[in-house]
């Protein structure tokens, strides 16, 4: 018995489905993209806010007495402690980055994954000195109560010692992680522009009711 060469299942038959790709297509991602730009203008943010530190805010406290830049420090620490907007960028920048070098792996854009990476663990020591020094050395500076009552200001050296030496090495650390973000930016458009398309859905074949040959 010859087999019909109509028959969906026959060896010839013309409107058999082709065969799915052995690799699914990379398509691009519509998230990735507005999180590296946020994770680009957050870490602007926070190394802007740490550069002014270092070239205004603490070179112009230094020619003031220890009366006053503990004061103007209090002020300082009171006001970004309290600033919903200020802990929105500073942490958002680190979950921002993240996400997107996570995301980008997963769509198989390798490269600007790992500058994404690179951002976000170089932010992640940024952070790390915030909590281990920074943030300890204001709370003692917080304890000294009012400045105008205060009579003891040893700690004041200290502070401008090793306080303004870690802060100038975030502001290194935001900014080398702000050159990585604009180069992944880069590498994440020629990427997704490169991508191929996502290939439409094919028709399903045509119904044939099955063949049976003819007797007599």
């Amino acid at each position: 018995m010859a087999a019909n060469p109509y028959h969906p299942y026959g060896p010839a038959n013309p409107y058999a489905p082709a065969p799915p790709p052995s690799r699914p297509a990379r398509r691009p991602s519509r998230t990735t993209g507005p999180l590296l730009v946020t994770s680009t203008v957050t870490m602007g943010l926070m190394a802007g806010l740490f550069f002014t530190f270092d070239v205004s805010i603490m070179p112009g406290l230094a020619r003031t007495d220890d009366r006053i830049y503990v004061e103007a420090m209090q002020n300082f620490n009171q006001l970004i402690d309290n600033s919903g907007l200020f802990a929105l960028v500073f942490i958002g920048a680190f979950i921002a980055t993240t996400t997107a070098a996570v995301l980008d792996f997963r769509r198989g854009h390798r490269s600007p994954a790992l500058w994404a990476a690179i951002a976000a663990a170089l932010y992640l020591v940024a952070l790390l000195i915030t909590f281990s020094v920074n943030i300890p050395l204001n709370m003692e500076l917080a304890q000294l109560g009012d400045p105008a009552k205060a009579t003891d200001f040893a700690l004041v050296d200290k502070f401008k010692g090793i306080w303004e030496t870690t802060n100038i090495m975030r502001t290194l650390l935001c900014a080398s992680a702000l050159g990585c973000l604009a180069h992944c930016l880069k590498l994440h458009g020629r990427a997704t522009a490169a991508a191929p398309a996502p290939a439409a859905p094919q028709a399903p074949p045509p119904h044939f009711p099955p063949y049976a040959p003819r007797t007599g």
